[in-house]
């Protein structure tokens, strides 16, 4: 892309600048869109980044579309509007909490997480005001890919983990304590939320419906064809070995990826309202999820 082209805002033609993770379930919906195989679509300028990266863009106002954690829409749904599709919502997908010892007691303990503002935390948090007596101790955040090795190693008590590590713990000699989406699915019988679209609402309404159309013609398009993404989602995988690729989209792309749904929505405010209620995050305002 010429530096004039990106320099182009999107209302004068340029390409929508976004931000999304490396992961394989983003690179997965994303491919057709981002290589301008989605007839009508806009074009995309694309970022990639860790979803704490991109939480901090959306709170800063940057860039016109991003995929960020359920848990900071409460900061940003005044300048974005949360899209009905392209996220990640699930059952059986919940963060986990990963011990050296099993049945470890939590009471006091230093635990790491990924992000402060990640949905990770709000579900360990909201699980923890019910299975931890007094509470645990210090909270550490660390990168991703620093959690498992620091359990392993002693540098912390315990660790809080996303994505492909349901699949790798037992590689790191660690133990799963708990099950956060386990915990949610079980008291509220929704998905779990973990992330988000979110765009724009400057944009204006037209615009927004045009992304959310062409989001979901991006996924339909990579699940009609899933081999013309794969060489794409190996490349950003970080190393990951193929066969944890596969099962990471399996559980992170479903029907939620292609619309919300009443179950979608309903999951995203009994999260942010019980969130609210402990005082994690800010209340919503009325019509905050609204799109159209």
């Amino acid at each position: 892309m010429s530096e004039r082209q990106s320099e182009r805002s999107p209302e004068e033609g340029g390409p929508l600048r976004i931000a999304y993770s490396p992961c394989p379930n983003d690179t997965f919906v994303f491919h057709a869109w981002a290589h301008g195989l989605v007839p009508g679509a806009p074009p995309l300028d694309v970022t990639f980044a860790d979803i704490d990266v991109t939480n901090g863009m959306a709170e800063r106002g940057e860039l016109d579309v991003l995929k960020v954690s359920y848990a900071v829409l409460p900061w940003v749904l005044r300048e974005y509007a949360l899209l009905p599709c392209g996220g990640a919502l699930g059952r059986g997908c919940g963060p986990l909490v990963l011990t050296r010892e099993p049945g470890a007691d939590l009471r006091g303990a230093t635990v790491a997480v990924p992000s402060e503002r990640s949905t990770a935390y709000l579900l360990f948090r909201l699980w923890a005001a019910e299975k931890v007596p007094g509470g645990v101790g210090r909270i550490v955040v660390m990168p991703f890919h620093r959690i498992m090795p620091a359990v392993r190693d002693g540098e912390v008590d315990a660790g809080l983990v996303i994505h492909e590590a349901r699949f790798t713990y037992g590689n790191y000699g660690l133990h799963r304590l708990a099950d956060m989406g386990e915990h949610w699915e079980a008291g509220t019988g929704l998905p779990i939320p973990l992330g988000a679209i979110i765009a724009r609402r400057s944009l204006g309404a037209r615009r927004l419906r045009t992304l959310a159309e062409s989001a979901r013609a991006s996924v339909r398009m990579a699940w009609d064809d899933p081999q013309a993404s794969r060489a794409h989602v190996l490349e950003h995988a970080q190393e990951m070995d193929p066969t944890v690729a596969d099962r990471h989209i399996e559980l992170y792309v479903n029907e939620f990826t292609a619309d919300l749904g009443e179950d979608g929505y309903a999951a995203v405010r009994a999260l942010l309202t019980r969130a609210a209620g402990e005082g994690l995050v800010p209340p919503l305002h009325p019509g905050a999820l609204d799109f159209d």
